[in-house]
């Protein structure tokens, strides 16, 4: 591989000067129609569009769509978690060491090592792989109308490599928590609040005894967290409130776990702490937790050993974040995230990629792909 680090800024500046945050559907087809072009320009690769919704077009990229099985499933998602406008305000810069703007390492670069390492992987190889590339636009709200899409590819897959950023420190990613989020919404009785009180019923006193309770639900020994987040509720302070909301986080190692507490969510309907308020519960967002196992484990050792032979320093982390690999890994796939170049600063105007990794990382996957296909 003839690596020019100018040529690659170049084709990643037009990735990141865009908005395209989820559901910014204009800024998702320009990534797409992006992504469409670099493997038109390469001969043997189908590109399929994928309807997922209100989130926009998914690409389904495959260089033998007519094979049963895949031997590598590459998955990468489109979309970021800034607003209309942020592009503008804080376009891609560069200094000696690093990229800056939304989205550089979360995950355009991610997605553009993929294209250069299937770009120069030996024909030879390609031949013998199977392999198939599926971009999402909605990962960041949590992959709800590209799961299904993606978890049907990833059954007929052998493995699947997640481009997520690597670690700052190098590390790529063996596990992560899942995550869970609800929306409470308690609906009591008004009444004055000097004159007529006991005639209410406090929505925001159901809450309050919500959570309460959902704190007790906490286990830090096993990891699984719940966290009220953002909360509302009444009109006036005189007036006893007849609707409050509130929005849970749930985080959890084990998915068993995970399925008793939403089960005592669920039961707690069944018995509101302040007789006449009612209350209904919406899971918003879910992603099983992903957990090597055995499998997972020979196919670190691969990775391991493509690292080494390369001189790359890799380490593996097990992170309290979510992606689409906890959507692939729930399915027994071997599943192993972080084959992205190094960066750091997800989700905020400190995002960046660091620039020395972006080779490194391209042949580590590479020679990744090269052991798989052997």
């Amino acid at each position: 591989m003839n690596f020019s680090l100018e040529q690659y800024l170049a084709e990643l500046r037009p990735l990141i000067d865009v908005d395209c945050g989820t559901y910014t559907l204009e800024g998702i087809e320009f990534i797409a129609s992006q992504f469409e072009a670099k493997f038109a320009e390469m001969s043997g690769w189908s590109v399929k569009r994928i309807d997922c919704g209100k989130a926009g077009v998914g690409l389904e990229i495959r260089n033998q769509p007519e094979a049963e099985m895949i031997d590598v499933m590459l998955i990468g998602h489109m979309d970021t978690v800034f607003p209309v406008g942020t592009a503008a305000a804080r376009p891609m810069t560069t200094d000696a060491d690093k990229a800056y703007g939304p989205g550089v390492s979360d995950m355009k670069s991610g997605l553009l090592n993929v294209v250069y390492a299937v770009r120069n992987l030996d024909q030879a190889v390609l031949d013998k792989l199977s392999i198939c590339i599926c971009m999402n636009p909605d990962e960041e709200t949590g992959s709800t109308d590209s799961v299904e899409w993606l978890q049907s590819v990833a059954k007929n897959a052998r493995n699947v490599l997640v481009a997520e950023a690597a670690r700052a420190d190098g590390s790529l990613v063996k596990a992560r928590k899942g995550l869970a989020g609800y929306k409470l919404t308690f609906s009591g009785k008004a009444a004055h609040a000097g004159n007529d009180p006991q005639a209410g019923r406090s929505a925001i006193t159901e809450m309050a005894n919500w959570i309460l309770a959902i704190n007790a639900m906490t286990n830090f020994e096993s990891g699984t967290t719940l966290n009220v987040g953002v909360v509302n509720g009444g009109t006036g302070v005189n007036i006893v409130p007849d609707h409050a909301t509130a929005l849970v986080d749930v985080r959890f190692w084990s998915n068993d776990e995970y399925a008793d507490v939403d089960a005592r969510l669920k039961a707690m309907l069944e018995t509101p702490f302040v007789d006449g308020v009612t209350i209904t519960l919406e899971r918003e967002t879910y992603k099983p937790s992903m957990v090597a196992t055995d499998k997972t484990h020979a196919l670190m050792a691969l990775v391991e050993e493509s690292a080494q032979e390369l001189d790359i320093a890799i380490g593996w982390q097990e992170v309290g974040g979510g992606s689409d690999a906890n959507n692939t890994a729930i399915l027994g796939v071997p599943t192993l995230d972080g084959f992205g170049p190094i960066g750091a600063g997800f989700h905020s105007d400190l995002e960046y990629l660091q620039l020395d990794s972006i080779e490194p990382r391209i042949r580590m996957l590479m020679r990744v792909l090269e052991k798989i296909a052997a």
